[in-house]
């Protein structure tokens, strides 16, 4: 592995990552329930009281549709990533997607929801623009990274390895 190069990807990765939030994060697609179902319970109970209810449940075809279309650009740009980086092993591939994910993770969770999420006005709900600490809960998004976050990163991370591994050669 070329670890200057995963450096690098490191902060591509973040940056293609911020540029699909902050785009999410306008117009009408905040509003969906593949939006919505990111934000704290309460602000989404504040939300629903001024505007129709929306199924926000990790079981609803929204939410399932955007998880999918993540794991499958996640598995696109992981795979790149593993790529340059030179990795031809299962593992090194699995290794390195699941760090990828993680970083980005933390990144997430630290910085965009931490800092921009809390305090930028283009993240808060229609009705739900007073509701300052319920925007500054730390808690709540360090649990989504480390239980569904990092479970999710599990996926693309399996199915890097294994492309990995085929376009690699090795086991």
């Amino acid at each position: 592995m070329i670890w200057w190069v995963i450096l690098i990807e490191a902060g591509v990765f973040a940056g293609i990552f911020t540029v699909i939030v902050l785009v999410a994060a306008h117009g009408d697609r905040k509003y969906s329930a593949a939006s919505i179902h990111n934000y704290p319970p309460d602000i989404r109970e504040a939300y629903f009281k001024t505007h129709d209810r929306i199924d926000v449940s990790y079981s609803s075809a929204n939410v399932i549709l955007t998880k999918s279309f993540g794991v499958l650009l996640f598995c696109g740009i992981l795979l790149v990533c593993s790529l340059l980086a030179g990795v031809k092993t299962f593992w090194d591939g699995f290794f390195l997607a699941f760090g990828l994910m993680a970083w980005i993770g933390m990144y997430d969770t630290f910085f965009l929801d931490w800092v921009l999420f809390a305090n930028l006005k283009c993240f808060r709900l229609e009705g739900t623009e007073h509701m300052d600490k319920a925007y500054r809960q730390k808690w709540f998004h360090l649990k989504g990274m480390l239980f569904p976050g990092l479970v999710f990163a599990l996926i693309p991370s399996l199915v890097v390895g294994l492309l990995t591994m085929l376009i690699g050669g090795r086991q």
